[in-house]
């Protein structure tokens, strides 16, 4: 057919003769058969003729799959038309000839509804449209519900209607100071069959209160009549009562109190004649430091300063005494061994340190100190119960491929990638379940050059140029010295800083005694950084923090050891799983529940977890897979390393091997090209 409308074509215009065309027919939801391959000779002339169908849910008058349409001199006939398909349903509460049946459109259908029912309109004629029935063909009830039917406990409907119809909805609104069962000042209720859906009541409500140097312990925005809001205070703050956790009632006059609390003050008890204390002051803070010394030229019992805690002064104040006692050997420490060599004899004021055997974790100062004959409390040697996970992800980094858990005081060397260059330390370690810092991979040609030290005229360097690279070594002497310091320039700083001045350093008092935490008394001060990990007693539970920091010259970060007690709230939410029950508020010790992972994701860890002393065991994970992405080999200029393999998916500690592609050579290191698949994340190797 195409050859001979070309022919014809060419034939009309040779002999110049006129005649009409058929434009190209535009049909509403429908197409020409190969409508693409002929739209190109359009106009065409009388004589041709063509097939069109019909879209799903539509048909031609013809009721034919194809039909036939020709160019004629009054244009395309028939008119191609798509006409709506609808099907007439049984209609319920009412009756129709037609149920069941198609109808075309422009078709109308009667319906007659049962006593009591009628069509949305009141009409008993729908008709079959281009977008379908004009109306539901459905038979709802006219029976309506009245405004005198219901009655709002502390409320009211908002709008003024008297009657209102089957299906519809309206709202209520409550008065001040009340609101609905789930804590909003409005509701809706319907119109149904049987009557109103509910009879709404507004119940009494309290607000949640502006809290003062206090903060909620839940999570809830609205209280009903008799609800409890517990608070507790803010660091250094207690209530009215002198308590740091509290509760309020919501009453018939709102709240039974204001969560309220005002600042924790210490007040400096009596001290020996010979003890000299400072700052003096009336009253004293939480985290205010007391210093000590000692008149008369005698000697400091204890330790030489103090912080105020919410719980009072600690450790315990020092006494002075004019002989003090040497102390003999330090006593061996359970699962750990002292640092350095033991001496027969210690004198007053001298220290040891302890550290624990491997695969054990430390509790409490890891220095003791001979007091006047005695040694101050040995630290504790633990088995960590909490392994680690994954290694941190380090950005333009990688480890060696593993897969965890990882148990305390495993080590794991972490490396640059190439162009990239390691700041800090590369070894990471597994402390208690939680991974040391980790280092910077900083790009090499961004590294940060060092300026000459300004030692003035106190010191003397080895060197006289005024800048340094990165990694460069110097040497100074500080005057007065006999021995020269070496310092190494990292990335613009220098480690350990030139110090000629000799600054002076600002120290933490010994730490505090935590109430029901096992004895870590102790009259070492600590220095910037350093941290204490605490122990809780028997039947006592570590909550917040879970060891003391030293930071600018005070404690931070206070540990509590609260009781722990026969139950415990619903189980820890875990991302991409659940459990595998039904959640309960309060749980009994020694409950069990089992989680388990969503589709595509993988459970690493304990499938359960079980409730101890008002704790639950540390839940799993739940790990996604690694998606290998064509688009992003292509960026790399990379493949699969074994062609035959198809695998676009890799579950968590799989091995992907990649290689370059003709003619593209490694721009990554060798280790990179074996990607580990760490939680749906792993590292492209590269190829330019």
């Amino acid at each position: 057919m195409l050859v001979s409308i070309v022919l014809l074509i060419l034939w009309i215009s040779t002999v110049g003769g006129q005649v009409r065309h058929c434009d190209f027919p535009k049909i509403n939801h429908g197409i020409l058969y190969e409508e693409k391959k002929y739209k190109p000779f359009f106009p065409l002339p009388i004589g041709n003729f063509f097939y069109y169908s019909c879209e799903y849910n539509f048909m031609s008058p013809s009721k034919s799959f194809w039909t036939r349409i020709t160019c004629t001199e009054g244009g395309w006939s028939p008119t191609p038309k798509c006409l709506r398909l609808c099907f007439f349903p049984f209609v319920e509460n009412g009756r129709s000839t037609s149920s069941g049946q198609t109808h075309l459109e422009g078709d109308t259908v009667q319906i007659a509804c049962d006593k009591g029912y009628s069509l949305p309109n009141n009409q008993s004629i729908i008709a079959c449209a281009e977008g379908g029935w004009s109306s539901p063909p459905e038979c709802i009830s006219t029976k309506k519900c009245l405004k005198t039917d219901i009655v709002v406990g502390n409320g009211f409907l908002s709008e003024s209607e008297y009657a209102y119809p089957i299906n519809r909805e309206t709202q209520y609104k409550c008065k001040p100071g009340y609101a609905t069962a789930d804590g909003k000042t409005s509701g809706t209720v319907q119109c149904l069959q049987g009557g109103w859906s509910i009879q709404p009541i507004c119940i009494k409500s309290c607000d949640r209160p502006v809290f003062v140097n206090a903060r909620n312990k839940g999570k809830d925005t609205w209280f009903k009549l008799n609800d409890r809001l517990d608070y507790e205070c803010h660091d250094g703050y207690e209530n009215r009562d002198g308590r740091t956790t509290d509760s309020t009632v919501c009453g018939e006059d709102g709240w039974s109190h204001l969560p309220t609390c005002h600042e924790i003050e210490c007040h400096l008890p009596f001290l020996e004649a010979n003890v000299d204390a400072h700052p003096k002051q009336e009253k004293y803070k939480v985290g205010d430091v007391l210093k000590f010394s000692c008149r008369q030229r005698l000697r400091r019992v204890g330790p030489d300063s103090v912080q105020c805690y919410q719980f009072g002064w600690s450790p315990n104040f020092p006494t002075c005494k004019g002989q003090v006692q040497s102390c003999g050997q330090p006593p061996q420490l359970p699962n750990g061994k002292i640092k350095g060599i033991k001496q027969e004899k210690y004198e007053h004021g001298e220290m040891v340190e302890y550290n624990c055997n491997p695969n054990f974790l430390m509790k409490g100062p890891k220095k003791i100190q001979c007091m006047d004959g005695e040694w101050t409390t040995l630290p504790t040697c633990v088995e960590p119960g909490k392994t680690c996970g994954f290694i941190p992800e380090l950005e333009n980094g990688f480890g060696q491929p593993s897969v965890p858990p990882y148990q305390h005081g495993v080590s794991v060397v972490l490396n640059c990638r190439n162009t990239y260059t390691v700041i800090g330390n590369n070894t990471i370690t597994c402390i208690g379940g939680m991974w040391t810092e980790l280092p910077k991979c900083v790009a090499t040609n961004q590294l940060k050059r060092c300026e000459k030290p300004r030692l003035y005229a106190r010191g003397l360097l080895s060197s006289y140029r005024h800048e340094f690279n990165h990694n460069a070594k110097i040497n100074y002497k500080c005057t007065g010295k006999d021995t020269y310091v070496q310092t190494v320039c990292i990335n613009g700083n220098w480690d350990p800083e030139p110090d000629c001045i000799g600054k002076k350093k600002q120290l933490c008092p010994p730490p505090p005694q935590i109430p029901n935490a096992h004895n870590m008394l102790t009259t070492v001060n600590y220095q910037e950084g350093e941290k204490v990990a605490v122990l809780c007693k028997e039947n006592y539970v570590l909550h917040e923090a879970k060891e003391l920091v030293c930071r600018s010259g005070l404690w931070q970060s206070l540990p509590r050891c609260t009781e722990s007690t026969q139950y415990c709230g619903p189980p820890p939410p875990i991302n991409n799983g659940d459990i595998t029950s039904f959640s309960l508020s309060v749980y009994p010790p020694g409950s069990t529940v089992e989680y388990r992972c969503q589709s595509f994701y993988e459970l690493r860890g304990s499938l359960n977890v079980t409730c101890r002393n008002g704790q639950w065991s540390e839940p799993p994970i739940c790990i996604d897979a690694c998606v290998i992405s064509e688009d992003n080999m292509n960026k790399n200029n990379i493949q699969l390393k074994w062609r035959k393999t198809q695998k676009i998916y890799a579950r968590t500690g799989d091995v992907i091997e990649f290689e370059c592609k003709q003619p593209h050579k490694a721009r990554t290191s060798i280790q990179s090209f074996r990607a580990v698949c760490q939680e749906g994340k792993f590292q492209y190797p590269t190829c330019e």
